[in-house]
């Protein structure tokens, strides 16, 4: 059977992609190795949250003191818990096989790749390879745990986050490398059920994609909280002959053994671009990306990438947005839809970390701005000051903003607390209508509201706090 459009792989870019296809009148099908959702909904993004929601309520009987209420003799039941997060993530999964039906989008189950005619083979569990044929195809194959050399995982002592979510039995001691969003959301989630978490960081801060300001505060709070945090240190080797782990540990001071029941590698990942048939169209690739144009097309005519695949942030968001701009521009050229679609803005994506304190950001931090030239107007707002935070007793963290002196142009926000991922898109809509200062200033926040603090941060920056 001929499509219009096939799109291999079903996460947060490839299902989308299929979506938007069929709503804009392309015979679509999407191609799936495992299951629909993709990582994303089976293995990342939700059964992820799941577990965090989990950390979170046993937290708060653990504190159920301070809002007081006597609550004695709880426990986390490790297998319920996974349980639940598995349940989550099925029943998105189910979400998006009912989407496929209502959209009329054919799913055809298996691994998919292109060949030297641009068609996509389909090899299926069976063995069986059936070829499909398709005006364009897109490519939405996703990223996978990045494994390194000094640290190979075996699934069960030196594992990824695909394990982490889904261990038989919750670990004693846990040793965490790497401190980027995975990282610090399993720490986070083991740590306060009761594993004993050391998070082993290459670089001189945790998170350190974020502005520094926020490194230091989520360092400051995981401390409180238990976790052992190791900077400027790196795991040279691992031994896991003996019951656990033995993790040789580089420091600034010298060489520590830490020993642990399981090692979870952290350290970023790698995108799947390996048998999917780039090589036989002779398609572009760099540093283990495939090179697309602002619309998501390829170096061959027909072919797109989208997701993880691409350079730019390897976020869900970016995804599905990326799918449908790259759809609605194959749509636009063939008469289907009324205009090209806007590029994505690389430099307007939020990015979210859902340990606690939550973590979100977007834009320019103080010291990008700085080093771009901008002379600035920092304002932060710390949570003590808030009326919803004290009344929730979540006070930890900050509002940090970040405005342009001369024109008031809004640069950045760096955000950790209570519900900050709630409240980041008021940035990134607020910038991309090019608001200042004033807008924000002459609009009002609700009471008592941890999005009211994005205002009292402005004013802070302004010299003009109420509320400091």
């Amino acid at each position: 059977m001929a499509y219009d459009i096939i799109v291999i792989g079903s996460g947060p870019g490839g299902y989308v992609a299929a979506i938007r296809a069929s709503q804009l009148g392309f015979k679509t099908a999407i191609v799936e190795k495992e299951n629909l959702g993709g990582i994303c909904l089976n293995w990342g993004c939700i059964p992820t949250k799941a577990l965090l929601k989990t950390a979170s309520v046993f937290e708060n009987f653990t504190h159920a003191a301070d809002y007081g209420i006597v609550a004695t003799d709880f426990k986390a039941d490790f297998g319920a818990v996974i349980k639940r997060s598995r349940g989550a993530a099925d029943k998105m999964s189910k979400g998006v096989q009912f989407l496929m039906k209502k959209n009329k989008i054919d799913v055809i189950m298996g691994m998919g790749k292109l060949n030297a005619k641009k068609e996509v083979e389909v090899t299926g569990t069976d063995g069986k390879v059936t070829v499909q044929q398709a005006r364009h195809v897109i490519l939405a194959t996703g990223a996978r745990s990045r494994q390194l050399p000094n640290l190979p995982q075996d699934g069960k002592k030196v594992i990824g986050y695909r394990e982490a979510m889904n261990l038989p039995t919750q670990p004693k001691t846990m040793i965490v490398v790497g401190s980027g969003a995975i990282g610090v959301e399993f720490a986070y989630f083991y740590n306060s059920i009761g594993t004993k978490v050391t998070i082993v960081e290459f670089l001189p801060r945790i998170v350190p994609v974020e502005d520094e300001d926020i490194s230091k505060e989520l360092e400051k709070s995981f401390k409180k909280k238990g976790i052992t945090v190791m900077t400027n240190a790196s795991v040279e080797k691992l031994d896991t002959a003996g019951a656990g782990v033995k993790a040789t540990v580089k420091t600034t001071t010298g060489d520590v053994v830490l020993e642990a029941d399981v090692v979870l590698s952290a350290v970023g990942i790698a995108a799947n671009i390996e048998n999917i048939g780039l090589e036989a169209l002779n398609i572009k690739t760099d540093k283990g990306k495939v090179l697309v144009d602002k619309y998501f097309k390829t170096s061959v005519d027909g072919i797109y990438a989208i997701g993880d695949i691409t350079p730019g942030q390897a976020l869900a968001h970016v995804a599905s947005k990326g799918a449908i701009i790259c759809v609605e521009a194959i749509a636009n050229k063939e008469g289907k839809y009324k205009h090209m679609p806007e590029p994505l803005d690389y430099g307007n994506v939020p990015g979210c970390t859902y340990c606690s304190p939550e973590i979100a950001s977007v834009g320019l931090t103080e010291k990008q701005a700085k080093d771009a030239g901008y002379e600035i107007k920092v304002g932060k707002f710390p949570f003590t000051a808030s009326g919803k935070a004290v009344g929730a007793g979540a006070t930890e963290g900050f509002v940090k903003v970040i405005f342009d002196a001369k024109y008031g142009e809004w640069l950045g926000t760096h955000s950790i607390g209570y519900n900050v991922t709630e409240t980041i898109a008021e940035t990134v809509v607020a910038r991309k209508l090019e608001t200042t200062w004033q807008e924000v200033l002459d609009s009002i926040h609700p009471h008592p509201t941890m999005s009211e603090g994005i205002k009292d941060a402005v004013e802070a920056a302004l010299g003009e706090a109420i509320h400091l």
